[in-house]
């Protein structure tokens, strides 16, 4: 069985412009309008109090909302925590994706050491080694760094928790999979590559059959086979052809099917722990067919067949 945590965040986002406010909290409540209730009609629903999101610098911290984000984070930690007690799966649909810190506390307190399959368009791995806030420069955005704040690089505020020595998770035991933007000559993470993560580009992964590239994630989660593994899917992976409602969606991406062909496969395994699903915008998606894609994903994905 699982259990359906609903995360309307939009903490780690910057706005777009002056007075705007990311549309990600919506996601939730939109998905919800559009039947997600009815796909998982026999599960338990819980929806987690997102603090109100400020486009303005909060005392002590160089990311936005930072300390809202610490807040929300323990509480979805809670949330996780008790799902696992219950031998339920939980399935944590955000929001925007710095609430991953907050789903592997919840799994690390009940579980022990995990490992993780972060499947984003980007790496997500912004962190004081590669990134200095200038003068005056707007506070650095979470959903930026949730790779790197969950391996243990960042401000203590987001990546030092109770009751947990070290990282959220090991660099060894961590695929980053999808990340579009390496060939770029401003790419903002290179550094991802000199540490022990698996990084297998969106250019590579469109290179393999479905089976080569299970044959790849699984040889790494293999080399720790006592542990269980949590996924992360930020649906800008997909190719904006087919998904364009997030704030940053670009090309090439996955096609739908073989993101849900993959996701199933790992979510189905005894091993996977949960899943967090983010960064989707109904701001960005005026007829509903983002969102209706994204629920006949994720049925196909955690569904029996």
């Amino acid at each position: 069985m699982k259990k359906i945590i609903l995360v309307p965040s939009n903490l780690g986002l910057n706005p777009l412009y002056k007075g705007h406010t990311p549309g990600t909290f919506r996601a939730p409540s939109v998905l919800m309008q559009y039947g997600l209730d009815k796909i998982f009609s026999h599960c338990e629903f819980v929806t987690v109090p997102c603090p109100e999101y400020s486009p303005e610098d909060e005392p002590g911290t160089d990311i936005l909302n930072g300390h809202k984000l610490r807040k929300l984070n323990l509480l979805l930690a809670d949330e996780v925590e008790a799902a696992h007690r219950r031998n339920l799966k939980p399935v944590v649909i955000g929001g925007d994706c710095a609430i991953l810190p907050g789903a592997l506390l919840g799994s690390r307190r009940n579980l022990g050491q995990l490992a993780l399959v972060h499947i984003d368009g980007h790496s997500d791995f912004r962190h004081p080694g590669n990134w200095t806030r200038e003068p005056g420069a707007q506070p650095g955005a979470a959903a930026g760094m949730d790779l790197a704040l969950v391996t243990g690089r960042g401000e203590s505020l987001l990546t030092v928790w109770p009751g947990i020595e070290g990282p959220l998770v090991q660099d060894n035991a961590v695929i980053q999979l999808g990340e579009r933007e390496s060939h770029l000559e401003d790419y903002e993470w290179p550094d991802i590559a000199d540490t022990d993560i698996l990084s297998i580009t969106v250019f590579d992964a469109l290179e393999l059959s479905d089976n080569q590239l299970m044959d790849t994630i699984y040889g790494r989660l293999n080399l720790f086979p006592e542990i269980p593994y949590w996924i992360h899917l930020d649906v800008d992976v997909l190719d904006s052809a087919e998904m364009s409602a997030v704030d940053c969606p670009g090309a090439p991406g996955f096609s739908s099917k073989k993101l849900v062909n993959l996701c199933r496969e790992l979510f189905m395994n005894m091993r996977c722990c949960g899943i967090t699903v983010t960064i989707y915008d109904p701001d960005l998606d005026h007829e509903g067919a983002a969102a209706k894609l994204v629920l006949g994903m994720l049925r196909n994905i955690t569904h029996d067949i």
